[in-house]
């Protein structure tokens, strides 16, 4: 036997640790050289590897969720295996019969298994069913599978008004539905892949940062009549939303308040402030949460940044997104949508020291010059790092955003 050991290679950036996403193999399967042996995640993807040589799997490190070191074994494979089994192909062998005794002891084995499977099975069905000896007497001697009755007792266990009501049923030849019961499963679900590292995040981030968070309510009464204007003889797939009109003020605002737009770099114990504004968007997938980021948001315009917005969502949705396409941003939006209900309290996105969260936009009378009108009324809901922004300048800010939301023509004035 040959054995190939498949390391696990350096994934980049730094990692030095990975866990297993999923396996596309088994152990006893064979694999070809190139074939996707399964996908390990980092903290921004999920990484495909490929078999580097032809064989037989016959190891695997672990299971989805564990976690292995950079240069530990990940398949070992058995290449002479896959050599012979290319021979036996090419030039075919006639295989000499088994000596009689080996015959009659693999015969024996094979009983003595099927004998074993048979004899045990019974009794492990029986096993499972839960009830009163008294109703396991009184099921023989009417010959009836208590597997078949169904139980309205805790865990599914059959009382005497079960078995009575299904000797009934039986006699007079309707159906019997037990009385319905609560239930009692529990589905164990493991913590795995984005969503591990969703938690890992969340969790350190709370736990590091303490969080000052900021409301301010916005009338976007204007903003949605220019936003729907402009929507007038769009294509469907390319009508705006709210989120690049906020993108501009955010950016615009940003020049004004550059502290809010700012990486933490713990290591070595710096602020970075950035001039570039690497826009992140907060975007809900199959997977969990994860935040594409819109690069150099500064310099597009108002098409510009809403096609790359919705470009960048669609690849995290649809798992396409590059490594680079999850990682970088200076500051993060985030929005639910319609459900965005009324006040959110987000978390910032670390190493960044602010999140602005879009809440649900609702009509609702409000006093507008002097009069009780119907507006259309919005919430922003923001978090900062209070270490390094002051609760004056992150209000400020949120203040200069609403300026602007409310009067979207200052959006697209120069500064």
């Amino acid at each position: 036997m040959s054995e190939y050991i498949f390391k696990l290679p350096d994934l980049g950036e730094g990692t030095v640790e990975s866990e297993i996403g999923e396996w596309f193999i088994k152990v006893g399967e064979h694999v070809a050289e190139e074939d996707v042996v399964g996908t390990m995640m980092t903290d921004k993807a999920a990484v495909e590897l490929s078999s580097p040589v032809s064989g037989t799997v016959l190891k695997l490190a672990g299971e989805p969720g564990d976690v292995i070191a950079v240069g530990s074994p990940l398949v070992i494979i058995d290449t002479e295996g896959a050599a012979a089994e290319a021979d036996d192909a090419s030039t075919p062998e006639a295989t000499p019969d088994p000596a009689p005794e080996a015959v009659t002891q693999t015969t024996r084995k094979a009983e003595s298994a099927t004998v074993e499977i048979t004899e045990n099975s019974e009794p492990e069905e029986r096993s499972r069913v839960m009830t009163s000896p008294a109703i396991r007497r009184r099921a023989k001697e009417a010959d009836i599978d208590l597997t078949l009755v169904p139980g309205s007792g805790p865990g599914g266990r059959i009382l005497r008004k079960d078995f009575d009501n299904f000797l009934k049923a039986r006699a007079t030849g309707t159906s019997f539905v037990a009385t319905a019961t609560p239930s009692t499963n529990v589905k164990e679900i493991k913590i795995i892949g984005v969503r591990r590292v969703i938690a890992e995040r969340m969790s350190a981030a709370k736990r590091e940062i303490p969080h000052f968070a900021y409301v301010e309510e916005i009338d976007i009464t204007e903003l949605e009549s220019l936003r729907k204007y402009l929507n007038t003889d769009r294509d469907t797939s390319q009508r705006l939303t709210l989120l690049p009109f906020l993108g501009l003020a955010l950016i615009k605002a940003l020049k004004e308040f550059p502290q809010c737009n700012v990486t933490h770099d713990k290591d070595r114990n710096l602020l970075l402030q950035h001039e570039a504004v690497h826009l992140g968007v907060a975007t809900q997938t199959p997977d969990g949460l994860k935040v594409p980021v819109i690069k150099h948001a500064e310099i597009r315009s108002l098409d510009d940044l809403a096609a790359e917005l919705r470009r960048v969502s669609l690849a995290a949705r649809d798992n396409l997104a590059k490594k680079s396409e999850l990682s970088g941003s200076t500051i993060t939006i985030t929005s639910l949508g319609r459900l965005g209900g009324i006040v959110s309290t987000p978390v910032i996105n670390s190493p960044e020291v602010a999140i602005i969260g879009v809440n649900k936009a609702i009509e609702r009378p409000v006093v507008f010059n002097g009069q009780v009108t119907v507006r259309l009324m919005m919430n922003l809901s923001s978090s900062f790092d209070h270490r390094f922004v002051d609760g004056f300048d992150a209000a400020a800010m949120i203040q200069r955003i609403k300026e602007m939301l409310e009067h979207p023509a200052t959006i697209f004035l120069p500064a």
